[in-house]
Formats: structure tokens, C-alpha cells, sequence
């Protein structure tokens, strides 16, 4: 996926598999989740669950990569990768062997509007666990030594992207939907960007936006609320109060059609495609959540994969998903298929998109998707860890704290009306970025740049 991010855990050897499997037994996804407010006044969904001696806990700071200085895309993601490498009194080396010995898995990432992080643990290491937290959000070292080994590293990567037609699609699609505004720009930097990336621009990232204001919290495991509530201040009360952000505009996706090409000499041509979407807050969005399983949420039963993988053999899989973001929202599809067939392949999708939107879903496909939508709840939430995520990702999208026991009649609540209503909006063609050998129809140029709200 393009929003994804590096993400790098410590887990080593023996322990690292009990953990894993620990954290693979089902938590109590429908017991009741509490909110938490700790004695320093941390706010934390939690739900205490002790079936396995395992703390999952999920949290994040508004930020992310749209706060990237301009000109510099990748700090962000820089900062992630750096802040687990020597800390408080502890270089890189004795941190990491400190995380191993207790199979403490503690983890960093920059997505688009948050800068995340992840902390699992056993219940004897917990206090171990949350200290070595604290040290990496408080005290991170920024050794120079560290920061052009983890450069390197990230250089590499960026390296092997720019011959990776799917990053490539995935890129293009982003500068087509958003033009010059920051979710344009790639999270993860470019070649050109991180290595003028200094520790000034490092330490100013981490002062900015690592703060108590904006910061969320999601607890799943086996402590109770007091310990809890004193973990949390321990880890986060020293932080900074307030934090310093720059404000990002709303925006619309460029409105389509659009059509991008990018060269690349491989065997397989990459088409991304995609167009505006609805916000998370919308009060459609639902409606437009189980439209997209019909369309191309669904995996073998969507419309995408029977008209282009069974029925024309076009590709070996397509997928098409729905993706919110503080200011923005766009649903997006990816697919690969050979160079001579890229543009039947796009004629398929485009046809089938505007099928949708001109006639709707059936009822029988309302039906199914919606008996799908709601059997597979639990199933997501079947461990300590997914259910940490999930319960982070509702603060994030300001849902309340009963969500999860909500859900599924907010499903049922969809109407056909509903459906075709929504499915009306994808009737503006799309936006679409093609990378692979001679295309198969001229890129169109862009006559439509995105504008701010």
C-alpha cells in the first residue's frame, strides 16, 4: 500500500516466538473498553483482558508526514527509524539488547497525519518496557554515526523504489491527486531529499510534534487501570505540553479523469487508479465503505475481479480500497497486467466503475457485503494487538467509545437507496497512473490541480 511505512521491531530468537504467540491467542475483542484518564490526566482507551500475561499497547501524536519541513519530505520517517537507536544513558547497541532479552517489541512510524508507535510486551517486563519508551520519546540521541547508518538504510530502500513500478504508480498517483499539496509528497523522502536531512531538522521534528495535547492512546492486555494510569505518566508525562504544528489545508482530490504514464523497462506494467473519496466523518461513509467491498473491497467476490481477472484474464488480482485522511479522503486500486493489455485493462476497470455508479448495486450484493461487513468484525479483532490498533484508529476518527458495539447495525442500517446514491459519485472517471513499457493510451496532462478549502 502507498500509505505504509518502514517499521522496524526488535524481537530476536526463542522469545521473540513466545511472544509472537502469545500475541496470535484471541483477546476479549467485545469486552467493554473503559476510558482511562491517568493521575498526570493521560487519556487511554483500555480493556483489560488477562487470558494471556501480555500488554499490547498502541498510541500516536498528530503530525506525521504532512508535517515534513517543505523541501525535506522523509524526516518524519527518519525520526521513526532513529528513535529506538540510543537513548537516555543507553547507545543503539545496549538499547537493542535490552529490548531483546526481555522480547519487548517497540516500534515507530510516520504515516500521513500521525506519527505512530507500537509497545508489546510480557507482563513481568512491562515497567522495563515502558522505560525504555519514555527514553526513546524523550531523550532520542541522534548519534551521528546512527543517523548515516539509518540514512544508508533508507536510501537504499528509495533506491530499489525507483525501479519498483508499483512505487512508482503509487507516487504518481499521489502527485496527481494532490498537486503541490503535502500528501503529494512522498512519506518515506526522496533521493534527492534525505540525504540534506541534518539532526537539527531531526531534533526540530521530535520537539514539534512529540507533545500531550494531541496525543492518543490504546491499551489491550493484562494490567489493571491503576498500574496502568502510572505507566503512562511515567512514559509520557514529561513530554512537552502543547505541540507546534503547522496547519494543513483541507483539499479535494483532483477531480477526474486524469491519466499519467511512467516509462519503466519491466515484464509487468503497475496501474494504480482512484479519485476522490468521502470523508470518515461523512455521514455516507458507511454506505460508501460497503459499496467499495462490492466494487473492490470484496477479494474474489468484487465486481473488479470478476470482470477483470475471471472474465478477461487481465490481470492475476485487483484490489480497490477506501482511504481517509485528516484532510482528505480517496479511494484507490491497484492492479498489475502485461504491456500489451494495459489499456484493455484500464478500458475493464473505467467500464466497471461507471457500471457501478450508473445502475448501482444490486440487492443481492447489498446483502452479501453487508453479511460479510459484520461476520468478519471479530475476526479483525482477534488479537491483543489488532485490537489495540482498532481502538486507536476510532479516537483518531473521533468515533465513540461504544464504535465497536455500533458497527454492525450502522451496517445493517445501509439501504439499496443508500448504495446507489453513493455509488453515483464514482461516475467522474478516474484518476489513473500507469509505469510500465509503451502505453497503451497518451498520458493526458493534468488541467485540474487540487484546490484547498
Amino acid at each position: 500500500m502507498i500509505y505504509s511505512l518502514t517499521r522496524r521491531a526488535a524481537l530476536i530468537g526463542g522469545a521473540c516466538a513466545a511472544l509472537l504467540t502469545l500475541t496470535s491467542v484471541p483477546s476479549q475483542a467485545a469486552a467493554k473498553i473503559q476510558r482511562l484518564v491517568s493521575p498526570g490526566g493521560i487519556e487511554a482507551w483500555f480493556v483489560q483482558d488477562a487470558t494471556v500475561p501480555l500488554i499490547a499497547m498502541e498510541y500516536a501524536f498528530s503530525g506525521g508526514a504532512s508535517q515534513d519541513p517543505p523541501g525535506k519530505p522523509g524526516v518524519g520517517n527518519l525520526v521513526a527509524d532513529l528513535l529506538d537507536e540510543g537513548s537516555g544513558d543507553l547507545d543503539s547497541k545496549t538499547y537493542h539488547e535490552r529490548l531483546e532479552r526481555r522480547a519487548i517489541e517497540l516500534s515507530f512510524q510516520s504515516n500521513r497525519d500521525q506519527f505512530r508507535g507500537s509497545l508489546r510486551m510480557l507482563k513481568d517486563n512491562k515497567d522495563e518496557a515502558y522505560d525504555l519508551l519514555r527514553m526513546a520519546l524523550t531523550s532520542p540521541h541522534f548519534e551521528p554515526k546512527d543517523v548515516e547508518r539509518i540514512r544508508a538504510q533508507v536510501i537504499a530502500n528509495l533506491r530499489r523504489e525507483s525501479t519498483n513500478p508499483s512505487s512508482l504508480a503509487g507516487r504518481k498517483f499521489l502527485e496527481l491527486a494532490f498537486g503541490d499539496h503535502p500528501y503529494a509528497r512522498t512519506a518515506t523522502g526522496t533521493l534527492d531529499s534525505v540525504p540534506t536531512i541534518q539532526i537539527p531538522d531531526l531534533k526540530d521534528y521530535t520537539r514539534r510534534i512529540i507533545a500531550k495535547d494531541t496525543l492518543r492512546v490504546a491499551a489491550v492486555g493484562d494490567v489493571d487501570p491503576d498500574t496502568l494510569g502510572k505507566l503512562l505518566d511515567k512514559t509520557f508525562g514529561g513530554l512537552p505540553a502543547k505541540a507546534e504544528l503547522t496547519p494543513i489545508p483541507d483539499v479535494v482530490a483532483t477531480r477526474p479523469p486524469q491519466r499519467a504514464f511512467v516509462p519503466l523497462d519491466v515484464p509487468q506494467t503497475v496501474v494504480t487508479f482512484g479519485g476522490p473519496g468521502i470523508a470518515r466523518h461523512d455521514p455516507d461513509f458507511m454506505a460508501a465503505y460497503v459499496v467499495n467491498h462490492i466494487l473492490g473491497g470484496g477479494g474474489l467476490s468484487s465486481r473488479l475481479y470478476k470482470e477483470v481477472r475471471e472474465k478477461r484474464g487481465l490481470a492475476y488480482s485487483i484490489y480497490e480500497a477506501l482511504v481517509w485522511m485528516d484532510h482528505s479522503a480517496l479511494f484507490i486500486g491497484n492492479t498489475g497486467t502485461r504491456a500489451d493489455r494495459a489499456g484493455e485493462t484500464v478500458d475493464a476497470i473505467e467500464a466497471e466503475v461507471r457500471r457501478i455508479a450508473e445502475e448501482g448495486p444490486t440487492q443481492k450484493e447489498l446483502d452479501e457485503a453487508k453479511s460479510y461487513l459484520k461476520g468478519s468484525q471479530m475476526l479483525a479483532l482477534d488479537t491483543s494487538s489488532k485490537l489495540a490498533q482498532a481502538m486507536l484508529q476510532y479516537q483518531l476518527d473521533k468515533l465513540p467509545i461504544d464504535y465497536i458495539e455500533k458497527r454492525n447495525a450502522i451496517v445493517d442500517a445501509v439501504t439499496l437507496d443508500d448504495a446507489k446514491r453513493v455509488a453515483k459519485s464514482l461516475g467522474n472517471g478516474l484518476l489513473t497512473a500507469i509505469v510500465g513499457r509503451a502505453p497503451q493510451a497518451a498520458a493526458q496532462p493534468v488541467s485540474a490541480p487540487p484546490k484547498a478549502n
